[in-house]
């Protein structure tokens, strides 16, 4: 991939508000792919008696974590934003543990990038949700 490519996905990040505030880091890039972790915090626990993190923060990973795979395809010249994003929920995240996502945009045309994802905790086996979704493809 190329640096500027990876450079971009990583300011595209860095520049959104919530993913400062929610703690989110850029683990990998690649080619069309892109990893992202969710550091366990109370403050984004949805429920405190059970201390699951809150759905809405899960899915705010993984919409992050789809666009930076789509930018960072080759065929991508630039920004995305997100067209349809469908997420399903497979089980509750264990609490204390951080949640991982992992995106691969696996077709992409000349004005939209398709993606999908898993997002997993400790246990790689059971997926806590997975996702697939629409994203734009700015044309230059």
């Amino acid at each position: 991939m190329k640096p500027e490519k990876a450079k971009m996905a990583e300011q595209f990040i860095g520049a959104i508000p919530h993913c400062k505030a929610l703690g989110m880091k850029l683990t990998s890039i690649g080619e069309g792919v892109a990893e992202m972790e969710l550091p366990y915090d109370l403050r984004i626990v949805g429920d405190p008696q059970n201390g699951v993190i809150h759905g809405g923060a899960v899915s705010a990973l993984m919409d992050t974590c789809c666009g930076a795979a789509a930018m960072s395809h080759p065929s991508s010249p630039a920004g995305t934003a997100t067209i349809d994003l469908r997420i399903d929920y497979m089980r509750v995240a264990t609490p204390g543990q951080n949640i991982r996502t992992r995106a691969e945009c696996y077709h992409i045309t000349r004005s939209v990038a398709f993606v999908r994802a898993t997002a997993t905790d400790d246990d790689d086996q059971r997926p806590v949700a997975t996702a697939t979704g629409a994203f734009t493809v700015e044309l230059k």
